[in-house]
């Protein structure tokens, strides 16, 4: 069953309510990249009138977390996921529509392969960049990922 943007909208709104109140909605996602938008908002505000921090590593977390979950159910296996760490760099105030993007897609097949043949669990960063609606990067997450066969 492939992954598309309606179901992990879906997933969103029952797994994830508080993302989804907030306005964190899947645009998109392919094999390689995952975006993800979310607009500032009253309630997702902090006192500085832009969107609070982890507002946007909800959002950030998806688009890293989403293609994870795809690659997972291609595989067949039962895989668990986990974030083991993350980082954060914030470098403009994020306000209007935000829009997070990651590219890393191509990292995760490597380690799903490496899980399945050790049985062994593995790690990988992802990273997650976030823009304004000028197209500046208001904020930069990476994510580390820990999976392992069940």
């Amino acid at each position: 069953m492939e992954l598309t943007v309606s179901k992990l909208n879906r997933f969103v709104f029952f797994k994830l309510p508080s993302a989804f109140i907030c306005g964190v909605r899947v645009k998109s996602i392919d094999k390689d990249k995952c975006v993800v938008t979310v607009k500032h908002r009253w309630i997702n505000q902090n006192p500085f009138n832009s969107m609070y921090f982890a507002v946007q590593a909800m959002a950030a977390e998806l688009t890293t977390g989403a293609m994870v979950i795809a690659k997972i159910q291609q595989s067949g296996k039962k895989i668990s996921m986990l974030v083991a760490n993350n980082k954060s760099n914030f470098s403009k105030k994020a306000t209007g529509r935000i829009t997070f993007e990651c590219k890393d897609g191509h990292l995760i097949e490597d380690a799903i392969q490496k899980t399945i043949a050790t049985g062994e669990g593995q790690t990988f960063w992802m990273k997650s960049i976030g823009t304004n609606e000028e197209g500046v990067q208001v904020s930069e997450m990476d994510f580390e990922w820990s999976i392992r066969i069940k």
